[in-house]
């Protein structure tokens, strides 16, 4: 997944896999911002093994490897383009996954080293676009979408984050970053809209703590919308494609 806010989305989509009974792993590729640890309130460093494999830190029964445990918290990122790539195979090679169903892959915006690297490196099953619905942000999202489509990696669906603000005492709704856009892109270059997911209050508030809200508030009428995102993402990776007769692959990376 790539895209604006993508981390409190991974987050969620995250929850509705393992309460799936899938055996779920995250790996957080944003590099410059690695928030994926404090939104699943994790601390500290991996352990090492014997034959100098990292293992994964977990929480809420999920495998989650970050720079964020590898940095300290307040240290600015500051490498170019070689150093990001070999974090990222270190992340990739170097840690004991075991076996997984789902490998859930964090991508920083944009088209830079980061996703462009797991791209080339790893066979992605499918890739989920996630953009506010302003026009700005829609044009990072259409140029993600192209570099994958370059690349030959599928295209699972658009997601609009943020689509409309929801007032917590009152339950108004109002468009501060526009709506539909992300919809209207979708269509427009023939790709599956997965749905919205509103700007809420406790949504922030959850995340901020390192329990998500999904989890916090699993039937949150806001964590609706999740749901409804993760099953269908679900949906087009075990039942619309070769795997609902195969199964799942198994996560190998390329050398």
């Amino acid at each position: 997944l790539g895209g604006v806010r993508l981390e409190g989305m991974i987050t969620h989509v995250w929850r509705w896999y393992s309460f799936h009974t899938l055996q779920t792993g995250i790996l957080d590729a944003d590099v410059y911002g690695p928030n994926v640890p404090r939104m699943l309130g994790l601390r500290g460093r991996p352990e090492g093994t014997a034959d100098k494999m990292m293992i994964p830190l977990e929480n809420f029964n999920t495998k989650v490897m970050s720079m964020g445990f590898l940095a300290e918290p307040d240290a600015p990122i500051i490498w170019r383009g070689p150093m990001i790539v070999s974090a990222l195979e270190q992340m990739l090679r170097q840690v004991q996954w075991g076996s997984l169903d789902v490998l859930i892959v964090d991508l920083p915006p944009g088209t830079g080293d980061a996703p462009l690297s797991i791209a080339q490196r790893v066979p992605l099953n499918g890739v989920v676009i996630v953009s506010t619905p302003q026009d700005v942000a829609l044009l990072d999202a259409r140029r993600g979408v192209n570099m994958f489509k370059r690349l030959d990696v599928p295209i699972l669906g658009l997601v609009e984050n943020m689509s409309s603000y929801v007032c917590p005492s009152c339950g108004h709704k109002d468009n501060i970053f526009g709506h539909g856009g992300a919809k209207r892109v979708a269509e427009d270059m023939e790709m599956e809209f997965l749905g919205d997911v509103p700007l809420h209050l406790d949504i922030r508030e959850t995340s901020d703590i390192g329990t998500p809200i999904s989890w916090a508030q699993p039937d949150a009428v806001h964590g609706s919308a999740f749901r409804k995102i993760s099953a269908r993402i679900r949906d087009k990776l075990f039942h619309d494609t070769m795997w609902s007769s195969h199964g799942p692959p198994s996560i190998t990376t390329l050398d």
